[in-house]
């Protein structure tokens, strides 16, 4: 009896776990059709919970009316809203959808997203197998942006295996077409033309196409893209031997590249940096560099063909060292990454010049083992590791104190005055400014920027000008980009809540987002550790700790 008894316990635990996971549509949305839904999806904002929701109720309102082209289209929203973990099964969901609806449009376009969805998984045959699949369906539409917007994929992994000619033909197509209908698109294809340029030895097309470039940004007012240009025309001038220059250039545009997690990018920086270096037999400098690229080879995997000489030449330098640990270590992770490149770059891995082959790295690394008592190298690495851990978390928390000390000795500013930086130039009539900066303070007093989704399009409306001005002046008279200066104005704001009022303190962090006018949590606790050094939560315990000692 007993033993029933257990087994109808398990059954109903199960049940209701099980109950659990299956979405019911919130009373709120119950009613809200499809396209609302549609409509409410930010597809360049992950990390929304409300997004999220919204992209849930909108596959179950699909399913519940057993609509396949709502479910394509809502998978496709899920991939874009969810852990990476879960993408390839919603593209896969979206496909499945998609095929039966027999629209060639929509199964084209259900293809073209699992191709993305493997292409930003560094797995690019896949993604361009996906692609051509994509290719059979949208060929038989007449949805011209659909067909670019493919051509631009199959570019872009066409770029990523060293298929640069093909690449090449392919961005040609996309500038044209883009140019008239889409400033992004356009701009974005012309870094990946004189990308691919520089790559084929056309050193002055992809100069020409970096100087067009940094004018369609100006115009179009994409400002991000600017250090894409100058990083672009880094590498160029790498390959034209022109070190100062190309050093130069690349070490301006990294701040933007590492600030946008571009880590494919900033790791390239690295290694052009230092391989410039190098040239210059300036080897201490360039070592430091690639050494950069190792380490991000160990937190990301992701390692291109043109990477792999970064360590071919740190061997080179830990042979001149006689450093036999550093030997074995790059030998090692040199090894691995040829796997890497054999597995996601087999069509290409043939073509790769190696100085190191497989075999030769083999057999050092089985010299330099043998040469090492194994015993003494493990006990020595693992004091090290330990000692580097716990020096790491005395000097984390002496910082993090430090900090928090630093910012409630701050006082609050009542009124700042717009200093100018004399280092920019502005070519905007005196009295214009003027006004503007009038305008500008009002906007600071009255805390306009705790506006949800405030930006350089809402605040050049509120400033009565328009965005290339107010980008401008900002610029010089608060030494900040748009985005930093309202993130900044937000952050203190909200510091100086915590510190005057103690119930902010217990508010979580999605509520502090709320209150300060952050599209989402993730956000918030970004641009505060950006501002400050500290994580919120860090921050409100230290303070609720210094109020509970003074009272």
């Amino acid at each position: 009896m007993k033993k029933n008894y257990l087994i109808l316990l398990l059954f109903c635990f199960f049940t209701s776990l099980s109950a659990q996971k299956k979405f019911i549509i919130p009373d709120s949305l119950s009613n809200k059709s499809c396209d609302y839904f549609n409509e409410k999806i930010n597809y360049k904002e992950s990390d929304s919970l409300k997004e999220k929701l919204y992209a849930q109720s909108w596959l179950a309102k699909a399913k519940s009316e057993k609509n396949d082209k709502q479910m394509a289209l809502a998978y496709k929203s899920l991939i874009y809203k969810f852990d990476k973990k879960l993408r390839q099964k919603y593209a896969d969901s979206s496909v499945t959808a998609a095929k039966r609806t027999n629209s060639d449009e929509l199964i084209g376009s259900a293809y073209m997203t699992k191709g993305i969805v493997y292409y930003d998984d560094k797995q690019m045959m896949k993604a361009l197998d996906n692609y051509l699949i994509a290719e059979d369906f949208i060929s038989k539409t007449n949805d011209e942006y659909l067909i670019y917007k493919l051509k631009y994929c199959k570019a872009l992994t066409k770029y990523y295996l060293g298929f640069y000619h093909e690449a090449i033909a392919l961005f040609i197509e996309c500038v044209t077409y883009f140019k008239e209908q889409n400033d992004h698109a356009y701009v974005n294809s012309l870094y990946s033309l004189g990308q691919c340029y520089s790559r084929v030895n056309k050193y002055q097309l992809s100069s020409q196409i970096n100087q067009i470039g940094i004018k369609a940004v100006i115009q179009f007012e994409i400002f991000r893209m600017k250090s894409y240009f100058l990083f672009s025309e880094g590498i160029n001038q790498s390959f034209k031997h022109n070190y100062v220059d190309a050093i130069k250039k690349l070490s301006m545009a990294l701040p933007d590249i590492k600030s946008n997690k571009d880590f494919a990018n900033e790791t390239l920086a690295y290694f052009y940096i230092g391989k410039n270096y190098w040239s210059q037999n300036q080897k201490e400098k360039a070592v430091f560099y690639f050494k950069k690229v190792d380490v991000i080879f160990q937190q990301q995997n992701h390692i291109t063909p043109e990477l792999r000489e970064a360590y071919e030449l740190l061997i080179d330098y830990s042979l001149t060292k006689n450093d036999k640990k550093a030997h074995l270590l790059y030998v090692g992770q040199l090894l691995k990454i040829d796997q890497l490149l054999e597995h996601n770059y087999k069509y290409l891995s043939g073509k790769i010049t190696k100085v190191y082959d497989t075999e030769k790295l083999l057999q050092t690394q089985r010299n330099l083992e043998h040469s090492n008592n194994s015993i003494t190298v493990i006990a020595i690495s693992t004091t090290t590791v330990l000692m580097s851990i716990i020096s790491f978390l005395v000097y984390r928390n002496y910082k993090n104190k430090k900090l928090f000390k630093e910012l409630m000795n701050r006082q609050p500013e009542k009124s700042k005055l717009f200093v100018a930086n004399e280092s920019k130039e502005l070519d905007i009539n005196p009295e214009v400014v003027a006004a503007i900066l009038k305008k500008l303070e009002k906007f600071e007093y009255s805390k306009k920027y705790l506006e949800k989704e405030m930006n350089l399009l809402k605040l050049a409306s509120l400033l009565n000008t328009n965005t290339k001005y107010a980008y401008k002046i900002i610029a010089k008279y608060r030494n900040k980009g748009t985005i930093e200066y309202i993130t900044d104005l937000k952050i203190d704001h909200i510091i100086e809540l915590l510190k005057s009022d103690n119930k902010y303190r217990n508010y979580k962090n999605k509520s502090l987002a709320d209150e300060t006018g952050f599209g989402s949590t993730q956000n918030f606790t970004k641009a505060f550790k950006t501002r400050t050094g500290i994580s919120p939560s860090y921050f409100c315990t230290e303070l609720n700790k210094s109020v509970a000692v003074n009272t």
